[in-house]
């Protein structure tokens, strides 16, 4: 029997995968050097970032210039404030953008970037804190700085050594590194975090019940004495589907919705006192928790509910409908 002819294509695919395999290997070699190779220098400029009254202030050139771009976005995004300076805008006017309270992150592979000189010279002119990313100590860019974050020399994934590839890697994952070193020393929590991320799946993923929920006059609680019928009007003006029961001190006792009264449904009812048909431990959660908890309590057990109520100590402070997570975009 003949073998199966191996097409072009399947060569041409074969090789493509053995070229990003390379590639990706060179760069994890490049973050493992980079990895090894911090120490003090690394812990003065985070020093420096925590220390500045104003702004981190990032400037690059070219593909450094992309990178730079993301970690401003990223050091603003985990609590410290940065903007993106471009070198060849910065000697038209957007100097101006740099203060005396700022510290600059200058990033260029080889330390020799013409369009940086203007960045550079305004940084020794006014005394502002430079902290350089580079592979070359003898560099202009490395000579200048008060901080040097040196990079390995390690080749370029690129089979020219030309393209941008394993250096722009190491930058921004020092990046990355610098803005979560910062994030852990500033406390920098998941609530900060939603502030500065109010869109999107990531802010509604952090939302809480406390954002959420219905409070004070909304709440609709009665007394263990209540009768039925009492109950109802306050379930129906109320809108939500259930009442909570409160004993003398504040404390929810049980719950009573629509559903309870369906199932104990008789002539004699309305005037019956509510506890005697009122659900015992309803499922309540804390305002503190995620509103994707307060979903996962509402499907859990042994059946599902729409209503939470929100308590402290016991005592109720706020109720959440299913209805509130869908406005929210939770689920």
């Amino acid at each position: 029997m003949s073998k199966p002819a191996i097409s072009l294509a399947d060569d041409s695919a074969t090789g493509a995968v053995d070229t990003g395999r390379r590639v990706l290997h060179a760069e994890a070699a490049a973050l493992t050097a980079l990895a090894a190779a911090l120490g003090d220098s690394y812990a003065d400029a985070a020093d420096a970032i925590a220390a500045a009254k104003g702004r981190v202030v990032v400037s690059g050139m070219g593909k450094s210039g992309h990178i730079g771009g993301k970690i401003a976005a990223t050091l603003a995004s985990t609590g410290t404030p940065a903007l993106f300076v471009h070198p060849g805008e910065a000697s038209h006017g957007d100097l101006g953008m740099i203060t005396s309270d700022d510290v600059v992150l200058a990033l260029s592979n080889s330390g020799d970037t013409a369009e940086l000189d203007a960045v550079l010279s305004y940084c020794k002119r006014f005394a502002i804190g430079l902290i350089a990313v580079t592979s070359r100590d003898d560099s202009a860019l490395a000579e200048m700085a008060d901080h040097l974050l040196l990079l390995p020399r390690v080749p370029e994934a690129c089979p020219m050594g030309l393209a941008p590839t394993t250096s722009t890697t190491m930058m921004l994952a020092l990046g990355d590194a610098l803005a979560v070193s910062l994030l852990e020393r500033r406390g920098f929590n998941q609530d900060d975090y939603r502030l500065l991320h109010p869109g999107g799946k990531l802010g509604r993923k952090l939302l809480r019940v406390r954002d959420v929920m219905h409070c004070d006059d909304a709440l609709p609680l009665v007394e263990p004495e209540t009768s039925v019928a009492d109950a109802i009007l306050v379930m129906t003006a109320k809108r939500f589907g259930c009442v909570g029961i409160v004993d003398s001190e504040g404390a929810l006792i049980g719950i009573f919705t629509d559903g309870d009264l369906s199932r104990h449904l008789t002539p004699a009812i309305l005037t019956e006192p509510v506890a005697a048909v009122m659900t015992l431990e309803p499922r309540t959660i804390r305002g503190e928790a995620l509103v994707a908890e307060a979903i996962n309590v509402m499907n859990s057990g042994p059946g599902p509910v729409t209503v939470l109520y929100i308590v402290a100590d016991r005592k109720p402070i706020g109720i959440l409908h299913m209805h509130d997570c869908l406005r929210a975009g939770v689920v």
